[in-house]
């Protein structure tokens, strides 16, 4: 049995929990810039645009994500790219995140009143400037809370990716435990450092969606 201190555990965990949050970071701003984009094309008056958006949303909100790792890291692969466990992870991680931003700004901005539509389109604005100026900013007020919400859900989906290789915290904390014979003490660690990385958000989340509530 390999002889680890306290603090080599301690130490170990929180290099890998960088990872966890660059890869929880790189998810939630890609997937963010995908799924806007994603919105404005299901919003726009496009041919086929809404069937394609919302086939891509269920295509990700109906299949384990853990299904998706695995064929992101072997697809890649088998199309000749030449991949890494971060590259797949993160590419992944993108794409689910993209299909779930999308939807839940969708209802974001399908909770705007139409009559802001109309009203916008009287003063003939185009639907770039109808989005920019009267539509977006008001399907953000209120999309902020789910959206941190959400993130909460990135950064505890990131522990999948242990599966294809890639060395964050979860990983990390299983490859110390089957060193030391210790997995009690250092799952336990693991679980504080997700409670670390969770809570704040989670607790900002509420706290935004009580301020942002409609009150009657």
């Amino acid at each position: 049995m390999v002889e680890f201190t306290y603090w080599d555990i301690a130490r170990q965990l929180l290099l890998a929990l960088r990872w966890t949050v660059g890869l929880s970071l790189i998810a939630f701003v890609c997937g963010g810039l995908l799924g806007l984009g994603l919105l404005v094309l299901r919003l726009s008056r496009l041919p086929g645009a809404v069937r394609a958006v919302s086939l891509y949303v269920q295509l990700f909100q109906g299949t384990p994500l853990l299904m998706q790792l695995f064929l992101t890291y072997f697809g890649m692969a088998l199309i000749g790219i030449e991949t890494s466990a971060l590259m797949a992870a993160a590419v992944c991680l993108t794409l689910y995140s993209a299909a779930y931003l999308c939807d839940i700004w969708r209802g974001c901005v399908e909770a705007v009143p139409h009559g802001q539509w109309e009203a916008s389109s009287c003063l003939a604005m185009s639907f770039t400037e109808q989005l920019r100026h009267v539509i977006l900013p008001q399907a953000m007020r209120l999309g902020i809370a789910p959206t941190a919400g959400f993130g909460v859900q990135i950064i505890k989906a990131t522990a999948l990716t242990s599966v294809i290789g890639f060395v964050e915290v979860t990983k990390a904390g299983q490859l110390i435990a089957n060193a030391t014979f210790e997995p009690f003490l250092v799952y336990g660690c693991v679980a504080a450092l997700y409670f670390v990385l969770c809570f704040p958000l989670s607790l900002w989340s509420q706290r935004m969606e009580k301020r942002l509530r409609p009150r009657t």
